[in-house]
């Protein structure tokens, strides 16, 4: 039976959001990649094929792994002629507990730190895990990072490779190495969340699976290590951000933190946030260690939370700290981010300056910032011209909807 458009939609909206739980679980159990997303993807087509007639089961995400588990093990077993595959098919009758896993329980926080591999180059850990964990597809993941699919298909393809020749194993280091990974992990499980919080493809300008699962991982290791300021400056930081989730959109178009109902945001994620940024700063006080970039973003987040409308900023301490964090991460996005924020003490006109010294042509948030400037300034034809390129910069429908009013609402003088 064809299922009908509706139930299809449902099904793939279910599939990509169990599709990184499935494939963790698979690569633990299999400990090949590959036979895990080929499994997973056949799980899919059971599903299509079966729930039209049987109808979704309670437990989806059992049922795919499920599924996708008896599929590999046939795999395996037709090959397992293959010396290769043997041993793999013996392992499936295998009484002998499998490898330690490491400190770790959670199959993909294991999978991130398998992505984050040192052996891998970084631009490659990234990608992995936005394939793996996050589901997406390797045109979504290239248009992400602004490359051709046939270039990131290659970049995934080779870290897989890269994990099979080296016999990196899926765990995580022992407890007392868990740091040195720690760092690579963290940036991508921000850049997990950032994916969902507002989305570089597809039609729904957010994913709340993908800003959901960065938030657990987050809080997984905020458990592992208590103690690291950073862990807790990253899980501050996104719950902040996501507690003005809802308040972000309206009627299909992305609503900017000054124009936001700040009666829609989240007072529990906004709390919980607070008192991790308050434990930051007192563990920097009393180590006199200096905060990094996630505690400093997290602390630039509880501000703008801490004010009650866009006019109560306090944008003195914002810029203070936005020059704080280009102290610890000199580079154009923080620059871009701190001009904005600039704009709201200095003016437009130095704001704009700022942004024109950086070398970000390519990039959408770019072009708006600079399109916002120049309409402050008067300077319509410019400001039209620059809506322009970073609407074409964009795939978000939400933000190409909020950039498309913005540009209708100009009136050039004299008209």
């Amino acid at each position: 039976m064809t299922p009908s458009s509706d139930l299809r939609a449902e099904i793939d909206r279910i599939y990509r959001e169990e599709y990184g739980r499935v494939v963790a679980s698979l690569a633990r159990r299999f400990g090949d990649l590959d036979i895990a997303e080929d499994a997973a993807a056949e799980a899919l087509v059971k599903a299509i094929e079966r729930w039209p007639d049987d109808g979704i089961p309670p437990n989806p995400g059992g049922w795919l792994t499920t599924t996708a588990a008896n599929g590999a093990i046939d795999r395996i077993r037709r090959e397992s002629l293959r010396d290769t595959k043997h041993q793999a098919a013996m392992m499936i009758t295998d009484d002998t507990p499998h490898e330690p896993t490491g400190p770790v329980e959670d199959d993909r926080l294991r999978l991130v730190f398998t992505c984050c591999h040192p052996a891998l180059a970084p631009e490659a850990r990234v990608a992995l895990t936005l394939r793996l964990l996050g589901g997406l597809t390797v045109e979504e993941i290239a248009r992400a990072f602004l490359v051709a699919e046939t270039t990131m298909a290659q970049r995934i393809t080779r870290a897989k490779a890269k994990i099979k020749a080296a016999h990196i194993p899926y765990r995580v280091p022992e407890h007392d190495d868990v740091t040195d990974r720690l760092g690579a992990v963290l940036a991508v499980i921000y850049l997990v969340f950032n994916e969902g919080y507002l989305s570089s493809a597809g039609d729904d300008p957010v994913r709340t699976e993908l800003t959901g699962e960065a938030i657990r991982l987050g809080r997984i290791l905020r458990q592992l290590l208590p103690e690291e300021g950073e862990v807790a400056g990253l899980l501050a930081l996104m719950l902040l951000s996501e507690a003005r989730r809802t308040a972000r959109f309206a009627g299909g178009e992305l609503v900017t933190l000054d124009e936001q109902d700040r009666s829609g945001w989240d007072r529990a994620l906004i709390a919980e946030g607070h008192a991790l940024v308050r434990e930051c700063l007192a563990r920097v006080a009393s180590t006199s260690s200096r905060p990094g970039p996630y505690q400093i973003m997290a602390a630039i987040n509880a501000v703008h939370t801490d004010a009650q409308d866009h006019r109560d900023t306090d944008w003195t301490q914002v810029v203070a700290l936005y020059d704080q964090l280009y102290a610890v991460s000199p580079t154009p996005i923080v620059a871009l981010n701190r001009a904005v924020a600039v704009a709201e003490l200095d003016g437009p006109d130095v704001a704009l300056a700022i942004i024109d010294s950086l070398d970000l042509g390519g990039y959408h948030a770019w072009h708006a910032a600079r399109a916002d400037l120049l309409r402050r300034l008067g300077r319509s034809a410019e400001a039209r011209t620059e809506y322009d390129a970073a609407i074409a910069a964009t795939q978000n429908p939400a933000e190409t909807a909020y950039l498309s009013r913005r540009r209708a609402h100009l009136v050039d003088p004299g008209t």
